[in-house]
């Protein structure tokens, strides 16, 4: 789906993964890094009281948008 970093999918990717941490990796096929960021936020926003969630979506948004196929 995705060419390289700045990507279209890409894009869409770290668009999916501001709303939902997580989804923008499920959309580009990474299934165990979505898992991860979607726990990861729920933990988080769990133990912090709703105040540092936002952390790891920003951290995820990141993730997706500046993912190369081909590099983990």
């Amino acid at each position: 789906m995705n060419e390289n970093q700045g990507s279209a999918g890409n894009v869409i990717a770290a668009v999916c993964s501001f709303f939902f941490p997580g989804l923008g990796q499920l959309v580009q096929g990474r299934v165990l890094a979505a898992l991860l960021f979607f726990v990861g936020a729920g933990v988080v926003w769990f133990i912090s009281f709703g105040m540092l969630g936002w952390i790891i979506h920003i951290w995820s948004c990141l993730n997706a948008a500046l993912w190369k196929p081909g590099r983990m």
